[in-house]
């Protein structure tokens, strides 16, 4: 029998190459819709992280990804660093607001996390919204992009912004999946599971909510600097709750703690998005029936749908 780890690591695999066949034969569009892709899939799969192995259902992981982009934007264009300076600072924030987050925030459970989370996120999209520091509604324009000559690759073109955030989402695939199957992802399952049978055993319970939490925001931060580099522009929407219901939605259409679910999941978003909002101006009631349907025919999302396909031919 296929091992679920090693079907799950397939997936990934042709999903990874036919991103890079994207990359090299895709026309401009494509490439585009590429890059936009691999960056929400990195945003999902932190956001999966903690939902799917540690149980923490977040409306506020936004927070995390609109913060780091912002700080890219304001290192570079406020204070003329270096987009690469810009970058690492971004994440670093990101991860140093999932850990302050985190200390208050992994205590609780169920909707009190939830709704405590939403208010961070909300609290960070209202003051970004009326900032004149920041742009405010209207965002901030302008963020360089790092120069990446020095391996022939520039950022300016399409080509090379896909391949870039392919290659920085696989690697932090690879990243989230040893660490799920590592004991650290044994033990943050057993405390989703029954968290009260964790602590009788004697599990840190609350350092391995927090640790979790931290490792999702820091990779979250890494979604939004890219972003930022991507669009060489932020707004406040990047932080608006509606963005990590999306994220969620894509993380619950493709698979919970699956890690290669999200990239599904991100995969579908955009390209019905795209498509659909090309065709009638009531898209989003389309992509709501279409997401209800495959929730509803397909509990444990389109990768758990795979599995069971899949499954009983590979013994």
């Amino acid at each position: 029998m296929l091992r679920a780890t090693h079907l799950r690591d397939l997936v990934a695999l042709v999903l990874f190459i036919s991103a890079l066949a994207t990359c090299w034969y895709g026309g401009y569009s494509a490439q585009d819709l590429l890059a936009e892709i691999a960056i929400l899939a990195l945003f999902a799969m932190s956001l999966d992280f903690i939902v799917g192995f540690a149980g923490l259902v977040s409306l506020g992981h936004a927070l995390f990804y609109g913060l780091s982009a912002y700080t890219v934007g304001a290192l570079t264009v406020h204070l003329e660093l270096l987009p690469s300076v810009a970058i690492l600072g971004g994440i670093v924030v990101a991860g140093l607001s999932a850990a302050a987050a985190g200390a208050l925030v992994v205590r609780l459970s169920g909707i009190f996390f939830i709704m405590i989370t939403l208010a961070f996120g909300q609290m960070a999209w209202a003051y970004f919204l009326r900032s004149p520091t920041f742009g405010g509604y209207s965002g901030m324009a302008g963020i360089p992009h790092v120069d990446l000559s020095a391996v022939g690759l520039s950022l300016l073109d399409p080509r090379h912004i896909a391949f870039c955030a392919t290659v920085v989402c696989a690697a932090f695939y690879v990243f989230l999946a040893r660490l799920s199957d590592s004991a650290f992802g044994a033990a943050l399952v057993a405390v989703h599971q029954n968290e009260m049978r964790a602590r009788a055993l004697g599990l840190p319970v609350g350092l391995y909510k927090f640790a979790a939490f931290v490792t999702a925001g820091a990779i979250a931060g890494v979604a939004g600097a890219l972003t930022a580099q991507r669009a060489q522009f932020v707004s406040p929407d990047l932080l608006v709750w509606t963005t990590s219901g999306e994220a969620l939605i894509m993380v619950i259409v493709g698979g919970v703690g699956t890690l290669v679910g999200p990239v599904i999941g991100a995969i579908l978003w955009v390209l019905m998005r795209h498509s659909l909002s090309g065709l009638t101006s009531y898209w989003m009631l389309f992509m709501g029936i279409a997401f209800v349907a495959a929730v509803l025919f397909a509990s444990d999302g389109v990768y758990g749908f795979l599995k069971r396909l899949i499954g009983p031919r590979s013994a």
